[in-house]
């Protein structure tokens, strides 16, 4: 199946420079783009995309905002962040909003492919600038900074916690030395336990529930 995607970002270089970066996969079909931050909710109504890639530092109405707007109008609709910048604030920001995926612009040619293999396929994605800013307050470095929600027992914790930033069941079998069977019961639980059904709805759990934080 073609994915529709949106561009939206108001260098424009940088947008023809994704453009034809997409072009060159036949899975993939650019369906609009825009430099105007008050044009992408409109866009995305007239063409039903699958997925936005959007700039948050947007002319118009800011990607924060968008995100916002994008993920509570249309449900399915997949956005992936595109930034300059991989500050943990502006990471947690627009998970918070909704957004699927972060991808900072200096690695967004291999990355970018790879946040939309990981999109398509529900899962959420990180680039490694944005995981490491996001590893630097998600793990505790003195054993007493986490704050694990209350329904989650230790182990849950931390397969959570991998999850969040990005790890496959394999990666995190593999971290906390467990089988990759026990590793797929505890994210079951963690599913069932917080009421959600995707890593995107584990990977927003995380952010709005005290595990990364802008201090």
């Amino acid at each position: 199946m073609t994915l529709r995607i949106l561009l939206a970002d108001d260098h424009q270089m940088f947008r023809e420079a994704l453009r034809l970066l997409l072009e060159r996969n036949p899975d993939f079909e650019v369906a609009a783009e825009t430099g105007d931050g008050l044009e992408v909710f409109a866009l995305a109504r007239a063409t039903s995309p699958d997925i936005v890639c959007l700039d948050i530092d947007m002319p118009g109405l800011n990607g924060i905002e968008i995100t916002r707007q994008l993920t509570a109008a249309f449900p399915l609709l997949k956005v992936i962040a595109l930034s300059t910048f991989s500050d943990r604030g502006y990471v947690k920001d627009m998970l918070g909003a909704g957004a699927a995926a972060y991808v900072t612009k200096a690695a967004a040619g291999v990355e970018l492919l790879r946040a939309i293999d990981a999109v398509r396929r529900n899962r959420s994605y990180l680039c490694p600038d944005a995981t490491d800013a996001i590893k630097e307050v998600m793990f505790d470095r003195g054993g007493d900074k986490l704050r694990p929600g209350a329904k989650l027992g230790a182990r849950e914790v931390q397969v959570l916690q991998l999850v969040a930033v990005g790890f496959t069941s394999q990666q995190i079998a593999e971290k906390l030395g467990i089988a990759l069977s026990t590793v797929e019961v505890h994210r079951r639980n963690i599913m069932r336990k917080l009421d959600v059904d995707s890593v995107v709805g584990l990977t927003r759990y995380a952010i709005r529930n005290g595990f990364v934080s802008n201090t």
